[in-house]
């Protein structure tokens, strides 16, 4: 079964490994790609794929398919420190999404004016990198477009 794998937002599309965090460059989560959000003050950042809401915090969250598979998707870089201030949590952990239902808001714009970077690693957690299908780096994608898909 393939899984396909959508913009949660608008941007430009960016190779994982040169995201600017090890964690993710490495591929320590999983393989996958990262969205350089449009610098909007409000930015509503929608489920990936269809299925269950497997955790949600204000800076991340994952969705877990019906086949199993983990989509992370990690709201800017060290975001975590925000304690959630200026994002919004739109559904509750447990809860059954659809791709493009809305999950947080937030403002990729006054992370980066806070001093962070507010690029948006799309991880297929634990997922063989082989499986995967990517989109090219240094595309322009729309919320809803395919970035990936997981074999």
């Amino acid at each position: 079964m393939t899984l396909t794998v959508s913009a949660p937002l608008a941007g430009r599309l960016i190779a994982v490994e040169d995201v600017p965090d090890p964690v993710f460059s490495g591929k320590f989560v999983g393989p996958g790609v990262a969205v350089d959000p449009d610098r909007a003050e409000q930015v509503t950042a929608v489920a990936p794929i269809s299925g269950k809401v497997a955790k949600v915090h204000p800076h991340a969250f994952v969705i877990v398919s019906d086949g199993a598979q983990g989509i992370l998707v990690h709201l800017g870089l060290d975001t975590v420190q925000l304690a959630g201030k200026g994002f919004e949590v739109l559904v509750q952990e447990g809860a059954q999404v659809q791709a493009g239902d809305p999950v947080v808001t937030w403002s990729p714009a006054q992370v980066e004016q806070g001093g962070r970077n507010p690029i948006v690693p799309v991880i297929a957690l634990e997922a063989d990198e082989a499986a995967l299908v990517l989109s090219q780096p240094g595309a322009e994608v729309t919320v809803g477009q395919t970035l990936m898909t997981v074999k």
